[in-house]
């Protein structure tokens, strides 16, 4: 050990020594120039590694917890659901090195693992966003929509790579506090309240879209060997038509330069969608008591946790599918598509009476 760290310390001497200004004199220009830019070298890839690591998962009832307890506020239902929605809007745009994905300078502008991440977290923003508006905050089809609601949804949809004019982040942190305004107004009593209805239908109707969602990111996986598939597309209907003819059998392959960008986009995706399972455990508990399934979305919530193991090598590994190399595609896409199978199994155990 003593003599590691003596190592250690002459390293840093001899490079001290380099970039001492008589020594620097001594070599000339361009060896000040070649020392700058190995210096900037590396600078640029730590911050490339400390940028592209992935956030930590965190516990949606403290969240909760903390938030209603700052604001002075008491515990309503739906107020892990949102909590847990504004903590993954400030864990996105506040993460180490901020929002990347709008990035016009180095390193951010090298980046896409992180960016493709990102991607896969707005998209199930935007989801929880418009179930929010459409359906938990309103009673019935023709009851109004919440003011705060309808101004963070739009907000969310922006264009998630506008760098300037206006950028990305600024209409992001606007929806994350048009969702704290109806947070703080959840535990309000009088006509400035706001509703979260915790019902059935409202909790069905959105695993419809997180099935839809799942459904895509596993094919899409799946393709990164390249896939022989027949066309479904009008299966089980015989009245039913397309608009643009499509072959009877097709080959699908994500091409080899955008398999990294599909696999960190699943990665985002469930890690978001992790979280707000879990607040959907604890907001919808009594629906889902009745109903027995509570056991359901834990198992949903395992395959999504168990998506997010880290990533030990430093390029996403596309082996055939019984090869010598592994395929990270495929193994994510064998979680995906257990979490899916749950998510039918659950609307249809919440359909029933």
């Amino acid at each position: 050990m003593k003599r590691m760290f003596s190592a250690i310390w002459q390293r840093c001497r001899d490079l001290a020594r380099l970039y001492h200004p008589k020594t620097l004199k001594q070599q000339g220009p361009i060896w000040a120039g070649v020392l700058a830019v190995a210096t900037l070298m590396v600078v640029m890839l730590v911050l490339s590694w400390i940028w592209g690591s992935e956030p930590d998962q965190f516990n949606v009832h403290k969240t909760a917890a903390q938030r209603a307890a700052e604001l002075q506020l008491e515990p309503v239902t739906g107020m892990v659901t949102v909590a847990t929605t504004m903590e993954i809007v400030d864990i996105l745009l506040e993460k180490p090195g901020g929002y990347l994905s709008n990035d016009v300078m180095p390193p951010g502008v090298w980046m896409d693992n992180m960016p493709s991440w990102e991607f896969g977290v707005i998209i199930q923003l935007r989801d929880m966003a418009r179930a929010l508006r459409n359906d938990m905050s309103r009673s019935q089809s023709q009851s109004l929509e919440d003011k705060d609601l309808a101004e963070a949804e739009p907000l969310f949809n922006f264009d998630n790579d506008s760098w300037l004019f206006p950028p990305t982040e600024r209409e992001y942190a606007k929806g994350r506090k048009a969702l704290g305004r109806y947070f703080v107004r959840l535990a309000k009593t009088d006509k400035g309240g706001a509703q979260f209805f915790s019902r059935a239908d409202n909790l069905r109707d959105w695993l419809a879209v997180v099935e839809k969602r799942l459904g895509g990111m596993s094919q899409r996986l799946s393709a990164s060997i390249g896939q022989i598939r027949i066309n479904t597309n009008l299966a089980g209907d015989a009245e039913a038509r397309e608009a643009t003819p499509s072959p009877r059998v097709m080959v699908v392959k994500t091409p080899w330069l955008e398999i990294d960008d599909v696999f960190y986009e699943a990665r985002g995706a469930t890690w978001a969608l992790s979280h707000l399972l879990q607040a959907m455990e604890y907001d919808f508990r009594d629906i889902l008591q009745k109903k027995n399934a509570l056991v359901s979305v834990r198992q949903i919530i395992r395959e999504l946790e168990g998506a997010q193991q880290p990533v030990w090598s430093p390029v996403v590994l596309n082996g055939s599918g019984f090869g010598v190399v592994t395929n990270y595609s495929l193994i994510m896409a064998s979680y995906i598509s257990r979490a899916n199978a749950a998510v039918i199994d659950l609307r249809n155990l919440l359909s029933q009476g």
